[in-house]
């Protein structure tokens, strides 16, 4: 999921937005807050245009609680849905010990401040002060912040809402992506105070620095007559390179290329590792360009994407295995028995499905029919459309994948509650802060939490879903709906990528105990700035266990 432009939500529910006014208002004020004062909102009007319209909150709360609309409510029967009454009562939860500094944080963020900003102007005549200091009240006595109890809170007998400035600002600002934007706060808490940061990690080498060896690139297209699909394929390699060190496998994200992660191919290979970065003709950029226009979420991504991809992969390795035995420049530097999958977006969804994941379908159809809405992040939209496959689950493992590196996967509910939990081999996972594409807690967050065998979460705070693309690859920095830090701002992340990617990877050989301790906190932390901290962690933090077990609840 790198470079679309994810218009797939705004062009399949675009009409149904500009007539559930009310559920664009619940959207964006899911996330807003209110001002501390003596009196509180009673009514909320709904102004479009010429058109307004008054709702008693009283009345609201009453159908999010019994789901009957009272008499008068019956004009907006269309828009007061079984889905509009899940979001009035849903719930943003935050410590209370973490209020202040989440809503400080929330001012210097600038993605803060571009909603609050978005908010004084769906509703006039406030001022962000205001704005500001309400939330502090909502999130400590409401018990968690929702659109009701935003509203309560509210310091005017009434509140009035600029429908139309509501529908661009519920796209970006998605319950799943303010999540995150609290565990950032949390998670900051565990790191070294800003006078340590960025100190020099006491080590005779540094495995984000590069190799001493000189890297080659050669690209070979390969033919599955079977599924008739081929596919291109980059394979980076020394002279130094042989079989005795692990294959690694790069499987870009929706609408990239294979051009993705070529920076850590090349790094990874000035090594010694052999590198194998592969495109996947069904779900790359090109792909994603011609589907663009129709919009149809079934053509943007295929269902059966989630099938051939991961097939792509072992259907590469039995090529490779081939091309190991016979004479030429490749011979003997292909170890396809011991392969790390690197992958990014539902290029990590394919690595920790060759992994062992168990995609359990019948629980994301469920999901999809019941809990898809306009409130979710693209990512959510996204993995719906693996709904249409009849099986009720998937098993696509490859017993040659010994390890994973999963960079901004897209999980969510594809594998259910228990489907990672069969993963019994070693799992890196990056998770960004402000991704809104595929939100750190839902997709990345609980999913660490499910793994059962070795794992490390590496999180960059203020880190976005591009933030680890090359900077030379301009296909991956096509504008998006929502903004992105990338080159010269994450240029730290990167490195830090570099040098965990290599460490991770060489624990599968004799040198683990040499690179294992570049898989530690203080070595991300070397490389964290004020703008851009980082962490790595092989267990979350015990506040951060109980704060996701209230999220999840």
């Amino acid at each position: 999921m790198a470079n679309m432009q994810f218009q797939l939500g705004r062009q399949k529910h675009k009409t149904s937005w500009k007539q559930s006014l009310l559920c664009s208002l619940t959207l964006a004020l899911s996330w807003g807050g209110t001002t501390p004062a003596a009196s509180a909102a009673e009514t909320v009007t709904i102004r479009l245009g010429p058109f307004q319209q008054s709702v008693a909150i009283a009345d609201l709360e009453k159908f999010a609680k019994t789901g009957k609309l009272p008499e008068h409510l019956q004009i907006f029967s269309a828009i007061l849905t079984p889905q509009m009454r899940e979001l009035l009562t849903k719930r943003l939860v935050v410590d209370p010990t973490v209020a202040d500094k989440f809503i400080d944080e929330l001012k210097q963020n600038p993605a803060g401040k571009q909603f609050i900003s978005s908010l004084a102007a769906i509703i006039p005549g406030s001022s962000a002060e205001t704005l500001q200091a309400t939330l502090n009240l909502a999130l400590r006595q409401f018990n968690g912040l929702s659109p009701l109890g935003f509203l309560r809170a509210y310091p005017q007998e009434n509140i009035t809402i600029d429908a139309s400035q509501a529908v661009s600002l519920a796209v970006e600002f998605n319950p799943s992506y303010w999540q995150s934007q609290i565990f950032a706060t949390l998670l900051a808490q565990e790191l070294s105070p800003p006078a340590k940061i960025n100190t020099n990690f006491p080590a005779s080498f540094d495995p984000a620095a590069s190799g001493k060896q000189t890297v080659q690139e050669q690209t070979f297209t390969i033919t599955d007559r079977q599924r008739n699909r081929s596919f291109p394929v980059d394979i980076y390699w020394s002279s130094s390179n042989n079989a005795q060190e692990p294959l690694v496998v790069i499987s870009h994200g929706f609408g990239a290329n294979r051009k993705f992660f070529r920076y850590l191919a090349r790094h990874l290979a000035s090594h010694g590792l052999t590198v194998a970065a592969i495109e996947h003709p069904g779900s790359n950029g090109a792909a994603v360009t011609r589907a663009a226009n129709t919009g149809s979420l079934a053509k943007l991504l295929p269902a059966s994407e989630f099938i051939d991809r991961p097939k792509d992969i072992s259907v590469l390795l039995d090529q490779l295995a081939k091309l190991n035995a016979q004479p030429g420049r490749l011979q003997g530097k292909l170890n396809t028995r011991q392969v790390t999958a690197i992958g990014h977006s539902l290029g990590g969804y394919n690595a920790l499905v060759l992994l062992g994941a168990e995609v359990n379908l019948k629980q994301l159809r469920q999901f999809c029919q019941d809990s898809l809405n306009i409130g979710r992040a693209p990512g959510d939209w996204l993995q719906c459309t693996a709904a249409s496959l009849p099986e009720q689950k998937l098993q696509l493992k490859d017993e040659r994948v010994k390890s994973a590196i999963a960079l901004n996967p897209l999980t969510g509910d594809l594998f259910g509650k228990n489907g990672l939990a069969q993963i019994n081999k070693p799992v890196l996972i990056l998770t960004s802060t402000e991704d809104a594409l595929t939100p750190a807690i839902k997709h990345q967050i609980v999913p660490f939490s499910q793994l059962r065998g070795q794992k490390y979460l590496l999180s960059a705070i203020g880190g976005t879903h591009l933030s680890i693309s090359d900077p030379a690859d301009q296909a991956s920095a096509a504008t998006t709906i929502v903004k992105e830090r990338r080159g010269e701002q994450t240029q730290a992340l990167r490195q830090l990528l570099q040098g965990v990617s290599l460490a991770f990877i060489k624990q599968q050989t004799p040198e683990a105990n040499i690179y294992q301790q570049f898989l530690t906190p203080t070595y991300a932390q070397s490389f964290s700035t004020s703008q851009l901290p980082l962490s790595l962690v092989s267990e979350l933090p015990a506040n951060l266990k109980s704060w996701l077990d209230l999220v999840e609840k």
